[in-house]
Formats: structure tokens, C-alpha cells, sequence
């Protein structure tokens, strides 16, 4: 077994941790999962992964798998997590890629998929809109 400091070199790139955390928030049965390619548009970061949990307990169960994830499998950590007490908006900020996970009416009134309009949408392997009924 190799350790976490052993795995430093294997960090995904940008776009592989993107897709990497959304496909975790997708296991974790999120919903609305969408990745938003900022890298023309802002200095901080690269991409913005944006999902929907039906709840607070879900939202803290989104950010433990990824946070378990990216640490085992890949020995990275976020710089920052931050709302995971009230977990009504996790925010995991990995500098290269940042998760949101929302409950559904911060989904709605912040909209980030609205105010990043412009940026470029991942293609990814997961569902884009689940459980609409």
C-alpha cells in the first residue's frame, strides 16, 4: 500500500479532478451535477462543480465521500471546506476545482450556473438532471 505522500505525484490535473469529484457527488446519488469551466473567466480556480443534495444530511454525506476520496485515492485535500456544519452549502475548495454542493433552495437563489453563464459546461458521464418528477 502505497501512502498519501506517495500519491502527491499522482494529482489529476484540473480537469481530472473536476471530473473525478463530480463523479463521487454522483455515486452519492447528488442530483443537477454539472462542472462549469472557469479558467477563461477567473484566476482562482479552474472549474466549478455544482450539485443539488435533497438535504442537509445528504450535503454533509457529499462532502465526507469526496473529502474520503480524493484523500485515499489520490492523497489530496481541500485547501478550504467551508458550511459543513450547517451543511445547507458545502463549498470544498481543492484551488484547481471547487465543489458546491447546495440544498435545493440555495440552489435556486444563488443560481451559479445563471451567473457563470458563459463558461463552457464539462461533458460528463454522469446524469445531469435526476429525480424530476
Amino acid at each position: 500500500m502505497s501512502s498519501a505522500a506517495d500519491r502527491q505525484d499522482e494529482r489529476p490535473d484540473s480537469e481530472a479532478l473536476a471530473r473525478l469529484v463530480a463523479e463521487v457527488a454522483d455515486a452519492k446519488k447528488a442530483e443537477d451535477v454539472v462542472a462549469l469551466d472557469v479558467r477563461e473567466l477567473v484566476g482562482y480556480t479552474d472549474f466549478l462543480v455544482i450539485c443539488t443534495a435533497r438535504n442537509e444530511r445528504q450535503a454533509k454525506a457529499i462532502h465526507e465521500e469526496v473529502h474520503q476520496r480524493l484523500k485515499q485515492d489520490h492523497g489530496v485535500l481541500p485547501a478550504t471546506v467551508e458550511g459543513e456544519s450547517e451543511a445547507s452549502w458545502v463549498l470544498m475548495d481543492y484551488l484547481d476545482c471547487i465543489l458546491h454542493v447546495f440544498v435545493p433552495e440555495l440552489r435556486e437563489r444563488y443560481r451559479l450556473e445563471v451567473l457563470w453563464g458563459e463558461a463552457p459546461r464539462l461533458e460528463l458521464g454522469v446524469q445531469p438532471v435526476r429525480g424530476s418528477a
